[in-house]
């Protein structure tokens, strides 16, 4: 399993377009890809489920992908959160 910690930046948190943002990023890999908040954690590839958590800005959440291409996933998921100014 592969995992880390970051901090949402985006103004609204995780929710609508950067929950989007997130949910088609995670999509793309056959591994198992979860989004935890406060003991909380939700499969990323689930829209509903991360928007559930309702994660506000400047919140610290880990991000975990388990599975075959996790490695992929991993590194993918982070540089497009980043790149989308989501997390720093």
């Amino acid at each position: 399993m592969k995992q880390i910690n970051v901090l949402v930046i985006d103004p609204v948190g995780l929710h609508a377009r950067p929950a989007t943002v997130a949910v088609s990023a995670a999509s793309r890999f056959k591994c198992e890809v979860k989004v935890a908040f406060k003991g909380r954690s939700v499969n990323m590839k689930s829209i509903m489920g991360v928007m559930s958590l309702g994660i506000p800005t400047q919140s610290e959440v880990m991000i975990s992908c388990e599975g075959e291409d996790e490695d992929d996933a991993i590194k993918t998921i982070e540089d497009v959160l980043r790149t989308q100014k989501v997390i720093q």
